[in-house]
């Protein structure tokens, strides 16, 4: 072969195998945004991973995974969304409270969001409907309508509880959806015979402040709001830690609380209602559109119950709740 040939010849076999990874088809990113942080809802990254692999797609081989975490300072949520954005991501998954979906939606009309939160999208404006509800959002929903089996779970603890704490956010971080949350909990409280005692948290001073009036009015249990702000890895196992030290029977609805050494949790699995919306990112990668899929509603609701705790606590747990227990930590 003469050498100009041969030269040719290799020049076109080594630009080849280029040719061929440039037609290759660019893996999709889902952008996943959420108010806290890794620590405090790792249940939700692990629930879209599963959701993701049962509809073929894993992270690192055949899909991207974009994280913004707000860490608790929700004002930062319009700006980790536009950074998503600027990614051209395929989908967006939103958790973490409404601040996130509210901020997301805002900025895009044409990327699929897929939410996974506790609040009601229509009331919020993010969607038309919950079902065949056109535009560019969907998701899985918290129901949360547990409020009255949680202080249900509590005087069952403390029967002696004249007062029942409540434990939610202040103005900083409250919405309209905080409001309801507590006039849910009120009523339950009433219809258990107890009197209610809100307490107001922003920061962990707050949170201190306000175990303090807990004990000035000598109220008997405590159940703690569902809130991106009380969900972070430091707070829940500070909350742990001065319901422990006051010997206050405390009711969570993330697992995590039980767990850093609170007495129970009973709410939503975060794991299985992200592992449905991941399912829902899955079904867009394949084509399907946001707006032709009705919002799902997360069904699996777990109690857990530190079994520890409430030896330490000096409490017996009664065999009926035992038996309904998802999990009993030792």
């Amino acid at each position: 072969m003469k050498r100009r040939n041969f030269i040719v010849h290799l020049g076109g076999t080594a630009a080849w195998p280029l040719a061929v990874r440039a037609q290759q088809p660019a893996v999709p990113v889902v952008g996943f945004l959420h108010g806290s942080n890794a620590q405090g809802d790792a249940g939700a990254v692990a629930g879209i991973k599963e959701g993701l692999k049962e509809a073929g797609f894993i992270e690192g081989k055949n899909v991207a995974l974009e994280y913004r975490w707000a860490e608790k300072h929700f004002d930062r949520l319009p700006a980790l969304a536009a950074e998503l954005i600027s990614r051209k991501p395929a989908v967006i998954i939103v958790g973490g409270g409404s601040a996130s979906a509210v901020a997301t939606k805002a900025l895009t009309s044409t990327i699929p969001i897929v939410l996974a939160f506790g609040s009601d999208p229509v009331e919020l404006g993010l969607a038309p409907r919950l079902d065949h509800l056109g535009g560019n959002v969907t998701g899985v929903i918290f129901p949360g309508q547990h409020a009255a089996e949680r202080v249900k779970l509590l005087s069952q603890f403390a029967p002696q509880a004249i007062t029942i704490a409540y434990l939610r956010t202040g103005p900083q971080f409250s919405n309209a959806v905080t409001e309801e949350q507590t006039a849910a909990v009120a009523a339950a409280a009433k219809a258990q015979g107890r009197q209610l005692l809100v307490l107001k948290a922003d920061s962990r001073s707050d949170i201190d402040a306000g175990f303090a009036t807990l004990l000035a009015q000598k109220a008997g249990a405590l159940d703690i709001a569902a809130h991106p702000f009380f969900d972070e890895y430091e707070t829940i196992g500070h909350l742990a830690k001065l319901t422990l030290q006051h010997k206050i029977p405390s009711i969570f609805i993330q697992r995590a609380f039980p767990a850093a050494g609170g007495l129970m949790s009973f709410g939503e699995s975060y794991a299985e209602g992200f592992r449905h919306a991941g399912g829902l990112v899955g079904k867009i990668l394949k084509g399907e559109k946001a707006g032709n899929l009705s919002f799902d509603q997360s069904t699996k609701v777990e109690l857990i119950i530190n079994d520890k705790t409430a030896k330490t606590l000096g409490l017996t747990i009664p065999q009926s709740l035992l038996s309904r227990a998802s999990e009993v930590i030792e």
